[in-house]
């Protein structure tokens, strides 16, 4: 992963998404900080920036997915950019291509083109009109696809992502979290990862912790 992206996510997070006080959370547990990672992946700069760092991701640890997805609405700009990371991947790499033919670089191969991550949202209830589905989006039974989330507490939000998706039909070959507030999130995740018998169990993948947040919130109050 480009450490340049990641440091710079990080301390979007902790300027725009990180506060000191005294809340309670959705989960109803008690905690003196809050992180609201919407402020960022909304951010113009944050968007981008998660969606490079999540495709990033997936290249390295999940390069069989081919859509991403999660549950509405923390999910919704981490999808929306992390499929528009791919598609910038694929142009820039077909301009490459095009640009190397036109000069007649034989000598260069650019290597395989970058995969199309398709993007999918899970409702939280069915809809009561219409097709009356609760994955909008890309739906294609049988295929690998990654679960995303933006900050993952008790890991409730996900869980119920993961069993969305695979009702749908689909498999759910890895989770990425923005933010882990390391309270037990990982765990649940990992167990409800596990329930379906494979020969793998899908990876989990947190690019910060909240510890990372926190330390990098008070380094630029300083």
């Amino acid at each position: 992963m480009s450490d340049a992206y990641r440091h710079a996510l990080l301390n979007l997070i902790a300027t725009h998404s990180f506060r000191l006080g005294d809340f309670t959370l959705a989960s109803g547990q008690k905690s003196d900080y809050y992180i609201d990672c919407r402020t960022t992946t909304l951010h113009a700069e944050g968007g981008r920036l998660s969606g490079l760092v999540f495709y990033e991701l997936i290249k390295e640890h999940i390069p069989h997915a081919i859509a991403v997805g999660g549950l509405t609405m923390g999910a919704d700009p981490l999808v929306s950019n992390t499929a528009s990371a791919s598609a910038w991947a694929l142009a820039d790499y077909n301009e490459i291509s095009a640009l190397n033919d036109e000069l007649e670089l034989e000598d260069h191969d650019p290597g395989p083109p970058p995969t199309l991550i398709q993007g999918f949202l899970v409702r939280k209830a069915e809809k009561t009109h219409g097709t009356g589905r609760r994955i909008e989006g890309f739906l294609q039974p049988g295929a690998p696809v990654v679960i995303v989330d933006d900050v993952c507490t008790t890991g409730g939000s996900t869980i119920t992502a993961i069993e969305a998706t695979r009702d749908a039909g689909m498999t759910v070959a890895g989770v990425l979290c923005l933010v882990d507030r390391l309270q037990g999130g990982r765990d649940n995740i990992e167990r409800a990862l596990a329930e379906v018998p494979s020969d793998v169990t899908p990876p989990f993948h947190a690019v910060f912790t909240a510890n990372d947040v926190r330390h990098a919130h008070i380094a630029l109050q300083r």
